[in-house]
């Protein structure tokens, strides 16, 4: 599709350092300047910033809009002696941002990339002006790997996860619409698979337990929130939706129809419109 290869195109890296690495780790991230404030993209679970292909350029031409790779995910560079959890991917993504930024940015994460943006505004609120939240992890689930990730059923959940045949079955139940189970969609799920250590960075991750439940922390979570979520999302479900409504002090939720877990992807001009006009609104309202 146009979109994959104009993101593939686009990918630039840049060397980080971060408290988890003695060493810079090369990070791939995709850049569009804009006049408007920026707009950071986090992606979710064992996937890249390819996940973004469709949404980003609808951003781009109001907003300044930057997509990277996680610590330990996409096609960011993996090392045997670091540590991938939590942590130190929230260590990275301030890193990114203190260095490539430097300024406060509407963050978008959708799925595990939601966790990951709500960790990070909870940390470093001075970074964030709005958050937007799509599909998030965050309330207590695992993702049923978890349960294979130690020996010695590890390096075959991995190696599971590698077959092209299950990562099908995985798309067909993230997206509503199976039209959108493309040849090119699962070639951008699985392009990252050829890294070098992912399976070990992969099995790293799982291993400490990924994110766990921010239920606690939420309510201090000041920044205007909008919560976006697919009608049909078949793999965390629609609960959480209005669990994150109620715990969040300052959330607005969007329901996207005809949509799974994946809406940036099955409507990602219905959800464009939704942060553009959400982030819009609340200038004004603090201007």
């Amino acid at each position: 599709e146009p979109e994959s290869i104009a993101i593939a195109q686009a990918i630039q890296a840049v060397p980080i350092l971060t408290p988890s690495s003695p060493d810079p780790v090369q990070t791939p991230y995709v850049h569009q300047a804009g006049e408007k404030p920026p707009i950071l993209l986090l992606h979710g679970f064992d996937s890249s910033l390819f996940e973004y292909r469709r949404l980003l350029p609808k951003l781009a031409p109001q907003h300044e809009v930057w997509a990277i790779d996680l610590f330990g995910f996409g096609f960011t560079e993996r090392r045997p002696e670091l540590t991938y959890n939590p942590e130190a991917i929230k260590a990275h993504i301030q890193a990114f941002w203190q260095t490539q930024i430097q300024q406060p940015v509407i963050l978008v994460g959708a799925s595990m990339g939601g966790a990951a943006a709500i960790d990070f505004t909870l940390s470093h609120p001075e970074a964030v002006r709005q958050l937007i939240l799509i599909d998030s992890a965050g309330i207590p689930q695992r993702p049923w790997t978890w349960r294979l990730m130690f020996p010695p059923l590890d390096k075959w959940a991995t190696e599971f996860l590698r077959s092209p045949k299950v990562r099908e079955q995985i798309s067909r139940k993230a997206y509503a619409d199976e039209k959108w189970v493309t040849a090119d969609a699962n070639c951008c799920a699985a392009l990252h698979l050829d890294v070098p250590d992912w399976s070990l960075s992969l099995m790293n991750f799982t291993k400490s337990g990924g994110y766990g439940s921010f239920a606690k922390q939420l309510p201090d979570l000041k920044q205007p929130t909008l919560l976006l979520w697919g009608e049909r999302d078949a793999i965390l479900g629609t609960k959480d939706a209005n669990v994150f409504t109620q715990l969040l002090p300052n959330a607005k939720l969007v329901w996207i129809p005809e949509a799974g877990h994946v809406p940036h992807l099955e409507q990602s001009a219905r959800v464009a419109t939704e942060i553009l006009q959400f982030v819009a609104q609340d200038a004004v309202a603090l201007a």
